[in-house]
């Protein structure tokens, strides 16, 4: 219980929430969920779990890797197994990586996926979707509508190239007209 009032207590700080959801869209449906920061967050005020991410071995073209989460208390462990390429794609087809920085980065991005499921997995379900709605909440009470944030919204959004119009035929209306839901649900979309 004190666990849970911990994580939910850190849910209501507005930066958490910003960070806590992701959105993004795959065959026409919304995917959305808890982000690393949010798994991490609450497997730290959960106690005693270990986590991490390590490369087991490495070809020369592909490392196998391992995600782990293990609650040391009740000693339930969950574990991924998983291959990275050691491969860039790019628009003009690809390229192999042979920099040892860009092998850690990619295998770095492609495990932290991995440890958030892992992570979740050991955490009880109620306890994440509770953190969730309370990061949720958190970000409807604090949704800024003021003309000069939608501005830096747009602005945020300008630099991956996505215009003001498109952000608008997004949400249905003109910008000035966004409500505060709809600022928390393009907030997901840009983390």
């Amino acid at each position: 219980l004190r666990a849970m009032e911990l994580i939910l207590q850190d849910c209501t700080r507005p930066t958490l929430a910003q960070n806590a959801l992701y959105q993004y869209a795959r065959g026409g449906s919304a995917i959305s969920g808890p982000s690393i920061r949010l798994a991490e967050a609450m497997a730290i005020r959960w106690g005693n779990i270990a986590s991490g991410i390590k490369q087991l071995s490495r070809g020369r073209d592909y490392s196998e890797c391992v995600a782990y989460a293990w609650d040391l208390e009740t000693g339930f462990y969950d574990e991924r197994v998983f291959q990275v390429r050691h491969w860039r794609d790019t628009r003009g087809g690809g390229y192999q990586l042979t920099d040892e920085r860009d092998i850690y980065e990619l295998i770095a991005n492609l495990g932290q996926r991995r440890k958030r499921a892992v992570l979740l997995t050991v955490i009880p379900g109620d306890v994440v979707e509770a953190a969730v709605q309370q990061c949720e909440d958190t970000l409807r009470t604090t949704a800024d509508t003021s003309p000069e944030a939608l501005r830096k919204i747009a602005d945020a959004f300008a630099a991956f190239g996505v215009t003001q119009k498109q952000i608008e035929q997004r949400c249905q209306c003109r910008l000035a007209a966004i409500r505060p839901a709809q600022v928390v649900q393009l907030r997901r979309i840009y983390s």
